[in-house]
This record gives structure tokens, C-alpha cells and sequence, in this order.
């Protein structure tokens, strides 16, 4: 699996592709992590762009439920968009649908996001 980091202002976006399986969740809740910390720049949002994400296993769910309570807690907006059609099934069925905003694509989770400093 690859991510890719955006940064617009301060908003962050990261772009995982190919698998989010149990190899690849470790590593990726690193990459995470570091986001959510601030160690480079403390974000107001993160956007996880799913376009290019064709998996998601229950490790991978709990990168993204562990992304959310950590997001919560510190005041950080963190949303998922452009899900396929099979990630975003995975998402239902599991109740992180109910949990974590997702929106069609990255301009509707942009245009959610505050206008107004956190």
C-alpha cells in the first residue's frame, strides 16, 4: 500500500492506495499517527481521499475508527471520501458510516469542512 500527503492550508489529506489489510495497517497507523500529532503541522482536517483504495480489512477499519477518536479528541475534522463502491459497502456494514463523516468526493468534503478557526 502507498500513501500519499497533501497539505492545503491547513487541512491535510491523505491518499492511501492498493490495500489496507492487516500488512499494510501497521504501517499506514504510523503515517497517521504522525499527522494527527502535529509533528510536522498540527491540521485543523484531515481528509482521507479513498479514490485510490480498492480494500479495507478490520485492521484496516481500526486505523480509521483510532484515527477518529484521536481526531476527536484533540478537535480535528477528519472525514473519508471518493469511496469505491466496495470500500464503501465495508464501511456501512460495519457502522463506521454512522461514526465517520464521508462524502462523495474531495470538493464535498472541503466545502463541509468550518470556515471559521477551530
Amino acid at each position: 500500500m502507498k500513501v500519499q500527503l497533501e497539505n492545503l492550508g491547513t487541512t491535510t489529506i491523505l491518499v492511501p492506495s492498493g490495500r489496507l489489510d492487516f500488512a499494510a495497517a501497521e504501517g499506514f497507523q504510523k503515517q497517521v499517527e504522525l499527522v494527527l500529532s502535529g509533528a510536522v503541522a498540527k491540521p485543523r482536517a484531515l481528509i482521507f481521499d479513498c479514490g485510490e483504495l480498492d480494500y479495507v480489512s478490520s485492521a484496516g477499519l481500526r486505523v480509521f475508527l483510532m484515527a477518529a477518536k484521536t481526531a476527536q479528541k484533540t478537535g480535528i475534522s477528519l472525514s473519508l471520501c471518493t469511496l469505491k463502491p466496495a470500500v464503501r459497502e465495508v464501511l456501512d456494514l460495519s457502522g463506521f458510516s454512522r461514526v465517520i463523516s464521508l462524502y462523495p468526493d474531495r470538493a464535498a468534503a472541503l466545502a463541509s469542512l468550518p470556515t471559521t478557526p477551530v
